[in-house]
């Protein structure tokens, strides 16, 4: 009887066997006659799109961060770096502004860093009215070639403001000596990393050597005590305003102790942005309700 049982167990297994060489064939005969297929006709599709050339994009809904994030705001086409209606047009439109902020700071989170684009950028606040602005990127790229970006301001001043280019001075922010900083109409500040959570490690520094040589006391900190001691925005108020270039949502260690009240708005690059872009953020800012951390 065992003996039954084995070969009829053997029959089983071989007929299984044989069904799933059965399945197998017909599924790569038939199925890749459908894959074979189905790739045709997704090259044809792919054809058709291309000869479409570019018009199926607008079908397409907006690319992913490109419009969201905590600091988005809508951002109207490009028209172009260079600026119709010269300073008629600057004076327009700052006076058309709500509010204007004092201090703007420019934070680049791109891989990519373009000076020309910066210079534009700086330019474009001077003209409006912008008394301070401050340049930063995480890997201090434009504080190690901060004589670069200045011979590219002096440039786009040129092109930008042509005979109005007297009225608009710039100067780059002397940290030993504040009182320069208030010399000219609008001054900048090139900044790193360095110059964030490593400026209050340092000021926290400076205190303790104070109170060591007993000239403070540990009571007598308080934020403008800090303040005071901070070396990197030395002279400079607050930053009112950040526009922050590229799709990192974090402004990578952006003077942290000074923006608690400032407000942030996001954009996709600084590589070829234009004016309009620019005013732009700056009609959001006007039209923010800062409620000062009410």
């Amino acid at each position: 009887m065992s003996v039954a049982y084995e070969v009829l167990w053997r029959l089983l297994h071989l007929l299984l066997s044989v069904q799933r060489a059965l399945f197998a064939w017909l599924r790569g005969r038939f199925g890749g006659r459908g894959a074979r297929l189905r790739f045709g006709r997704w090259r044809a599709a792919s054809a058709v799109a291309a000869a479409a050339g570019g018009a199926w994009r607008a079908l397409l809904p907006p690319a992913p961060g490109r419009s969201a994030g905590p600091f988005a705001f809508h951002k109207p086409a490009a028209a172009g770096r260079k600026v119709a209606g010269g300073g008629a047009r600057w004076r327009k439109d700052a006076k058309s502004l709500q509010k204007l902020p004092g201090h703007v700071g420019l934070v680049v989170t791109e891989e990519e860093q373009s000076y020309a684009d910066v210079a534009s950028l700086v330019v474009w606040c001077m003209a409006v009215g912008i008394s301070y602005v401050s340049v930063y990127d995480h890997e201090g790229i434009f504080k190690r070639n901060n004589s670069r970006l200045m011979d590219e301001i002096l440039k786009q001043q040129q092109e930008f403001l042509n005979l109005d280019c007297s009225k608009y001075a710039v100067k780059f922010a002397d940290q030993d000596k504040a009182d320069q900083v208030l010399n000219c109409q609008s001054t900048l500040n090139v900044l790193s990393a360095e110059d964030g959570k490593t400026d209050i490690v340092r000021a926290a520094q400076k205190f303790c050597h104070l109170v060591a040589q007993k000239q403070k006391k540990c009571t007598d900190l308080d934020m403008n005590v800090l303040e005071n001691l901070l070396s990197s925005t030395n002279g400079f108020p607050d930053p009112d305003l950040i526009l922050k270039f590229g799709p990192v949502d974090s402004v990578l260690g952006f003077l942290p102790w000074q923006i608690r009240l400032t407000e942030i708005v996001s954009l996709p690059s600084h590589v070829n942005i234009s004016y309009e872009e620019f005013f732009s953020a700056l009609c959001h800012y006007a039209d923010c309700d800062q409620r000062v951390g009410k």
